[in-house]
């Protein structure tokens, strides 16, 4: 082989060994396009998926509710155990002392290990954590026991306090902007909600073009509204079920309030735009999961359809309903099944009384 053919043998392989680079550079860099591509697919379906679940959030605030309180339960739970003075440590150190002195390998045992009088002192240690953490326990145990016999026996100022005290608007700020409990009896409460204005949603609808991309339009009047309506009618709806998972009434009385911009004034005054009233037993039959908020509402007393103005897109302020109002609804949507109950325990009650006036005139001595 001369030294041409050879130099000619290895510009080739040079040449194929560039075709390769070149082959695998094109490929790292078809690679690295797709992989861009992708990530841009990726980030485009994350923002339409961020802002769905975001209207979501506003839309579903009614399917959530806080922890329920079981009064009954709570006046009968018991009282608390007192500690005993224990002498588990002492004893595990005196026997590993005994073992050790016989010649045994002592025991380890909850990590016990020192002398007799180290293990007094370590379960003197525990006692007196015990009986800190009972006095506290006790101390929780009469607090809530005795507010719920006050509730139980219809402590109007009770009601108030476990309210005030448990405050489950607290901390959700995504539901409303504050919330005013007045209870009128035993059986009615009244709840002044101020729901955050149309700041809270998106003025703009988000989704996904057959490409992949982000495709961003003014939200339509129409359906900006019907979101708002929907948002506030499940804030009215989340309310009554947090006042019936605290409060033992049996029917609230929950108006929606919306701040408006006042433009003279430069003020924000609040108008009322739905007023709704729901017994305990209604709204307890609601299929959470699948309601629509506007259409649950329809299911009640109500007045008012968070509806705006064409002209001045302001919504349209309505008078709330009236305790009395919602006494009288209440007294009207009674069922027969429930009047003929009533009427059952009166004669029952007329029965007694009349068997207990027999036995006193007839024990009465005749003349």
């Amino acid at each position: 082989m001369t030294l041409t053919t050879r130099a000619r043998e290895l510009s080739a392989a040079d040449r194929r060994q560039q075709r390769q680079e070149h082959k695998r550079l094109r490929d790292l860099e078809r690679q690295t396009q797709e992989r861009a591509k992708l990530t841009a697919l990726e980030h485009a379906r994350l923002e339409v998926e961020t802002f769905e679940g975001e209207l979501n959030v506003l839309l579903s605030v009614h399917k959530e509710q806080t922890e329920r309180w079981d009064w009954n339960t709570i006046a009968a739970s018991p009282r608390p155990v007192p500690p005993q003075r224990h002498r588990h440590r002492e004893l595990r150190a005196t026997q590993n002392a005994i073992m050790a002195a016989a010649g045994f390998r002592p025991s380890v045992v909850l990590g016990i290990a020192g002398t007799a009088a180290e293990g007094q002192l370590a379960d003197e240690q525990e006692f007196r954590a015990a009986v800190a953490a009972y006095s506290v326990a006790l101390a929780e145990w009469d607090e809530q026991r005795s507010i719920a016999c006050r509730i139980l026996g219809g402590d109007l100022a009770a009601f108030t306090q476990a309210w005030i005290e448990l405050n489950p608007f607290d901390d959700m700020s995504d539901v409303c902007a504050s919330v005013r409990l007045s209870v009128h009896s035993a059986r009615l409460a009244e709840c002044s909600i101020t729901v955050k204005g149309t700041q809270i949603l998106p003025k703009e609808m988000k989704s996904l073009t057959a490409t992949g991309k982000v495709s961003i339009k003014p939200m339509p009047k129409a359906r900006f509204h019907e979101i708002f309506q929907d948002y506030v009618c499940g804030c009215v709806l989340r309310v009554a079920r947090e006042v019936f998972g605290i409060l033992p009434v049996e029917v609230v009385l929950v108006t929606a309030l919306v701040d408006t911009v006042d433009a003279a004034a430069g003020a924000t005054p609040s108008r009322a735009v739905l007023s709704v009233a729901m017994p305990r037993a209604a709204l307890n039959a609601l299929a959470w999961e699948r309601i629509d908020a506007s259409d649950a509402i329809d299911q009640f007393t109500h007045r008012g359809d968070v509806k705006a103005s064409r002209k001045t897109g302001e919504f349209i302020a309505i008078l709330p309903l009236a305790v009395n109002e919602v006494v009288q609804a209440s007294i009207e949507s009674s069922s027969l099944a429930e009047l003929l109950s009533q009427v059952r325990r009166l004669r029952e009650e007329l029965g007694k009384q009349s068997g207990e006036l027999a036995a006193v005139v007839q024990s009465i001595p005749r003349i």
